[in-house]
């Protein structure tokens, strides 16, 4: 379903696509596969240095939620 609306085709359509597909096809599939990848990675890398710079320590809340967690099971 996800892929469907990213990229807009199913995984039929895929194989399909693949048993007959040209070589600059497979290049495209590539080339937009690390495109998209780049693409998040640079993003992920901004917004956790972003969420750091306005005080938001994910490691420390997440460590502080397991102790309180822990605590409140006893």
């Amino acid at each position: 379903m996800v892929s469907e609306l990213l990229m807009g085709f199913d995984e039929s359509t895929l194989a399909y696509d693949l048993q007959r597909a040209h070589s600059a096809d497979i290049w495209f599939l590539r080339a937009r596969f690390y495109f998209w990848a780049g693409v998040s990675c640079t993003v992920s890398f901004m917004l956790g240095h972003a969420l750091s710079r306005f005080g938001v320590d994910l490691y420390d809340s997440a460590w502080n939620g397991f102790w309180n967690m822990w605590y409140g099971l006893w």
